[in-house]
């Protein structure tokens, strides 16, 4: 038992990864009384209910982690990602708050103001100034460069005028809008005059004050409460229209563009499309959070789902001994690939956290690396959502009836964790940015190009391109190096065989879909030569996100210190990349990757590593870290079933 534990503790350690000191830290904050689990539809408890979490955060100094050490942080950025995404695991309407008030709102105004600003993002930090990120409006929410919302600027008085022009300029679903926010960091087109005529800038952020001390809405300023969603009670959803409101010109977050007092403007870069997507590149860290967020919610209803599975009972051997379900193959197969893609999932997560530390804390940003860590944050965000809106659904339905029950947790992870597949970016939309990446070899150009002309420019040079691994270089090459490229069983068990299998799907998928372009593009407009092969970019792109994922998993076991627990590992890793092999199991077939044995090969690897990995079940839950007052379902617990 001894050894069991110390083999948890170890896949804890690997798993947890760089900021491993500040899970553990944050692991002990979490077992106060005010963060135990709790459920109730009733949004104004839960509202106040997170309230007070919030303030229990900010005393502890938790708010402090990634903001700049002159506005009051302490400038880890990776530590304050980390430090939300553990939060999840307590209350997914308290990670959400945190992360507006302090990833959205706040990163907004740090990341996109300059010192006149330093001031609010102070006030930010310590809940003084509470505030909410007006992005998305009734008519767009993906196309952000669309929004109607207006700032236009009136140099007789040194003001923008921010206006909704239209009823779908409305401000929709904004978190914090219905009650708690005082402030708003409102996204909207910029318009100045020259020569009497109107000029458009593109979309910028502007603070615009919503109430007063009171709560009252400000005059021109018109509120309104979401009430009721899906899931994530505690956040005060909202919405938020404007009536000409005019504010002083300081309160444009003047870093990518300023508008002088006599309304010239100007900009450190001068295409309007760069521009824009510099400055919201700026603001990635919410989608970072929003896909770790979501991990560690999965982990959290596998682990339940698992412990319960592991004591439940059903059925009789024909010895008339009843057979906890977790013996079946049916309920391996359920749960434990699942698990196997946690761990996956999470140790690409610890990349792209480092990775976006090291870039945002850097005095020099290189530009392709930036644009790479968007496609990946893009890429993990629908990956990571995706998994666990199917994860806490089996999960639920691996514990029957209990699994229902409010009590045991998992109905109200899978209600709040829904929205998350769409918000921070529709996933579809996402998948589609890894793929524009893709298909233009990151190249210096492509931010100032309309999708029109990235097109044209990934059919023509797309040929060019060189496979990025993206962990682990000398790791990668010598396991595929290493591959045994046979038609034996075994082979199938070979991780450089199967990093090669993820390689050429991805190489063969990017190549044919600029093919395809190619071909249209000559008797269509870019446009629907795109939409044409749509299902094809995103076959790609999820090829790509796949090989990603696998390549962290490889790097994660190297850095695994215990030989047991790595031995535990690879057996993992086998299940989750032979899963993955096995859900494009007809595409393998039909390009001859696959012969049809090899192809029922796959599914006997997964039932083997199923097998093989039941009497770890709990040891690989274990080492997801959960801490104990999180992981609480009252079905665990038969002594407090009622007499």
């Amino acid at each position: 038992m001894a050894q069991t534990t110390s083999t948890a503790e170890h896949l804890r350690n690997a798993l947890d990864g760089r900021w491993r000191d500040v899970k553990n830290l944050t692991r002990k904050q979490l077992h106060h009384e005010a963060f135990r689990p709790h459920y109730t539809p009733n949004t104004a408890i839960a509202r106040a209910k997170v309230a007070e979490q919030m303030q229990i955060m900010a005393t502890a100094g938790v708010s402090d982690e990634g903001f700049r050490k002159e506005h009051g942080g302490t400038g880890d950025v990776g530590a304050a990602i980390t430090m939300i995404e553990m939060v999840a695991m307590s209350d997914l309407s308290l990670m959400v708050k945190a992360g507006v008030q302090w990833g959205l709102f706040g990163g907004a105004v740090e990341n996109l103001g300059t010192e006149r600003h330093a001031e609010y993002v102070k006030k930010t930090i310590t809940l003084e100034l509470l505030g909410c990120f007006a992005m998305t409006e009734t008519g767009h929410g993906s196309d952000v460069q669309a929004l109607e919302t207006t700032a236009t600027y009136d140099p007789e008085t040194e003001e923008f005028i921010i206006d909704s022009p239209t009823p779908t300029a409305r401000k929709d679903y904004i978190g914090g809008a219905a009650e708690t926010a005082t402030i708003a960091a409102v996204f909207a087109q910029l318009i100045t005059h020259e020569d009497g005529k109107p000029i458009n800038h593109g979309v910028h952020c502007v603070l615009v004050p919503i109430r007063d001390a009171d709560g009252n809405d400000l005059p021109g300023v018109t509120t309104s409460d979401c009430h009721y969603k899906g899931g994530l009670p505690g956040v005060d959803n909202g919405r938020i229209i404007f009536d000409h409101v005019r504010v002083p010109r300081e309160n444009l977050l003047n870093k990518f563009g300023e508008v002088a007092p006599d309304g010239t403007y100007s900009s450190p870069i001068d295409n309007p499309n760069r521009r824009f997507f510099t400055m919201i590149g700026t603001l990635i860290r919410g989608r970072v959070t929003v896909g770790g967020s979501a991990g560690a919610a999965a982990r959290v209803a596998l682990d339940i789902a698992t412990r319960y599975a592991l004591q439940r009972k059903q059925f009789s051997r024909p010895d008339g001994e009843e057979v906890v379900i977790m013996d079946y193959l049916v309920h391996q197969r359920r749960l434990l690939p699942l698990i196997a893609r946690s761990y996956a999932l999470q140790f690409a997560q610890n990349e792209l956290v480092s990775k976006t530390h090291d870039l945002q804390t850097s005095d020099v940003v290189d530009s392709e690396e930036q644009r790479e860590l968007e496609a990946r944050a893009a890429g993990l965000k629908a990956a990571n959502t995706w998994h666990a809106s199917r994860a806490i659904q089996e999960a639920r339905e691996a514990c029957g009836g209990a699994g229902y029950m409010a009590e045991n947790r998992l109905i109200a992870l899978r209600a709040d964790t829904d929205v998350f597949t769409t918000f921070e970016g529709d996933n579809h939309v996402l998948t589609q940015l890894v793929a524009k990446e893709l298909l233009t070899a990151y190249a210096d150009d492509i931010k100032s190009m309309s999708p029109v002309e990235w097109v044209r420019f990934a059919a023509n040079t797309v040929s060019d391109r060189v496979m990025k691994r993206t962990a682990a270089e000398a790791i990668m090459q010598r396991i595929v190096d290493a591959r045994q490229d046979s038609e034996e069983e075994g082979s199938l068990f070979n991780r450089g065989t199967q990093v090669n299998m993820f390689e050429e799907r991805e190489e063969y998928l990017v190549s044919s879909v600029a093919r395809r372009l190619q071909a249209k593009s000559k008797e269509m407009s870019a446009f629907d030569a795109f939409n044409a092969v749509q299902d094809h970019v995103l076959h790609a792109a999820q090829a790509h996100i796949d090989r990603v994922v696998l390549e962290a998993f490889v790097a994660g076991i190297e850095s695994c210190e215990d030989r047991e627990a790595r031995e535990l590992l690879d057996l993992v890793c086998d299940l989750y990349a032979l899963s993955v092999i096995e859900e494009d199991k007809a595409w393998y077939i039909e390009h001859t990757y696959l012969s049809t044995e090899r192809a029922k090969a796959v599914t006997r690897g997964i039932n083997d590593r199923c097998r093989r990995l039941r009497p770890h079940a709990q040891t690989l839950v274990d080492g997801f870290g959960i801490p104990e007052p999180l992981r609480y379902a009252e079905m665990l617990h038969p002594e407090n079933l009622p007499d």
